[in-house]
């Protein structure tokens, strides 16, 4: 188990990039992306408001990294459920299934990954993390469709009927969020399905 030093004021500062990242998650769970400024994630994590700028340039760095962070979180999940399929149709539609999950089961990283208006030329390993998503979904498109343009047309039309799934799940839209998951995931992959054939 890692040392956690501790001040004399009695709060600790042994992994200061995480606490703040773990701050700023209960926040925007709170009160949205706009919602908090980092000396607010440094009082949360208990460190001073100087504290933060040893890792991040400001705010949007920090929800850069936890937008990146959503990314690698929807790879791993994506590739999980698509990896249960060997029909290409099968596999986008566990995809969008997946993408309904990840948002309704990572609210706050889902917030910060698709609302927070971060330009991710500024952060290139976000927009890394962003096209490896991509590229993973290019693969049963490849099988579906020629070129690039017409795959990424499908990736992305299936993935905002996901989205929207997702919104109306959290919104309450689609019955109350804690027992229509399962359907909501349902009626994403029927979708799914019906835009991929």
């Amino acid at each position: 188990m890692p040392s956690v030093t501790r001040r004399a004021t009695g709060q600790h500062h042994g992994d200061l990039r995480n606490a703040l990242e773990e701050a700023a998650l209960a926040l925007v769970a709170e009160r949205g992306t706009q919602g908090f400024t980092l000396a607010e994630a440094s009082r949360r994590a208990g460190v001073s408001v100087a504290a933060p700028y040893k890792h991040f340039a400001d705010k949007d760095a920090l929800l850069a990294e936890l937008a990146r962070k959503g990314y690698e979180r929807q790879h791993m999940l994506f590739q999980a459920a698509m990896s249960t399929e060997t029909d290409p149709i099968d596999q986008l539609a566990a995809f969008a299934a997946a993408y309904v999950e990840f948002a309704a089961e990572n609210r706050a990283l889902f917030e910060i990954t698709f609302g927070a208006g971060l330009e991710k030329q500024r952060y290139p390993s976000l927009a890394a993390a962003g096209d490896r998503v991509l590229a993973l979904l290019r693969g049963p498109a490849a099988r579906l469709v020629d070129g690039t343009a017409a795959q990424d047309d499908l990736i992305h039309t299936i993935g905002a009927t996901a989205h929207g799934f997702a919104v109306f799940l959290a919104e309450g839209i689609l019955g109350d969020p804690t027992t229509t998951l399962e359907a909501t995931k349902r009626r994403a992959r029927a979708a799914a399905r019906k835009l991929a054939t």
